[in-house]
């Protein structure tokens, strides 16, 4: 069941990333902002050459290289762990959030970001990199919380 719960939650998260992606690239110019809560959440497109809030900006190249690495060592860790519900859960999220932005490495040589916090001074991100930031998050969770260490 929870190697389901893993298909699930990786198939979900890749296609809600990228049908979100897509539906800011055809319906907010680039680097236009559309206001969704006021002072608090706007959409603007952006086009993030590098990881998450920008960094190493115009190194594909090594997310190229490095992404399937991550995915594969995160694939096995899943497997390994699968019988434990904040194991899955976390690697299932981290593998979904690589996929979706190396997807888009792949296709366009950058990935979309949109989300921009209003009311604190944050990097722009997309719905992968919360993925990505809720699975490593609950990841360390579950490495403290391990009861078979």
């Amino acid at each position: 069941m929870k190697k389901i719960l893993s298909l699930v939650i990786i198939v979900a998260g890749i296609v809600v990333d990228q049908l979100f992606k897509n539906w800011i690239v055809s319906s907010i110019p680039y680097e236009s902002q559309k206001t969704v809560i006021n002072g608090l959440l706007s959409l603007t497109y952006l086009k993030n050459n590098g990881a998450a809030w920008s960094i190493l900006q115009g190194q594909q190249w090594l997310f190229n290289i490095l992404t399937p690495i991550a995915v594969l060592v995160a694939l096995y860790f899943l497997w390994r762990k699968n019988s434990e519900l904040f194991y899955n859960i976390a690697l299932s999220l981290i593998v979904a959030g690589a996929l979706g932005n190396f997807i888009d490495r792949l296709r366009q040589g950058f990935v979309v970001d949109m989300f921009q916090l209003d009311f604190i001074n944050f990097p722009i991100f997309n719905i992968a990199d919360s993925m990505l930031s809720i699975g490593f998050v609950v990841l360390i969770l579950a490495i403290i919380l391990d009861k078979n260490d």
